[in-house]
C-alpha cells in the first residue's frame, strides 16, 4: 500500500501542478483587469474633483468681480457726492491735494504755478561761489 499511496500522491501533485499552470494565467489576467478597473475609477474620480475645484474657482472669481464692480459703483457715487458738495471736480481735486499736503511730512512744499508746473529750487543745497572782491 505504500507504493500505491506514493503513486496517488505523485499523481495528485502532477494534477495540482497542471491545474495551477492552467489557472495562474487566467488569474493573472483577471487580476490585471481588476487593477485596471480600479485605476480607471480612481482617474475618473480625480477628474471629477479637478472639474469641481475649477468650477468653484470660476464661481469665486465671478463673485469677486461682482463685488469689485459694486465697490467701484460705491466709490463713484461717493466721489460724485463729494465733488458736488465741493463745487465740482476742480474743488474735489483741490480738496484731495490739500489732504495729500496734510499727510506729507516734508519740510518743502512745491506749489504749482502757471500750467500746474512747480517752481523748483534748483540752487537749494548748492553752495554759491563767493565773489572775490
Amino acid at each position: 500500500m505504500r507504493a500505491g499511496g506514493v503513486i496517488v500522491l505523485v499523481i495528485s501533485g502532477v494534477i495540482l501542478l497542471a491545474l495551477g499552470m492552467w489557472i495562474m494565467p487566467i488569474y493573472s489576467v483577471w487580476q490585471q483587469e481588476q487593477a485596471g478597473r480600479a485605476e480607471l475609477v480612481r482617474a475618473e474620480q480625480n477628474r471629477r474633483i479637478a472639474v469641481l475645484e475649477a468650477e468653484a474657482r470660476l464661481e469665486s472669481e465671478r463673485l469677486n468681480a461682482q463685488a469689485e464692480v459694486e465697490r467701484a459703483r460705491g466709490v463713484a457715487e461717493a466721489n460724485a457726492i463729494i465733488a458736488d458738495g465741493l463745487g465740482g471736480p476742480e474743488g474735489y481735486l483741490r480738496y484731495l491735494w490739500i489732504l495729500a499736503l496734510s499727510e506729507n511730512r516734508q519740510d518743502v512744499i512745491y506749489v504749482p504755478t502757471e500750467a500746474g508746473l512747480p517752481i523748483l529750487e534748483a540752487t537749494r543745497g548748492v553752495q554759491q561761489p563767493r565773489s572775490q572782491d
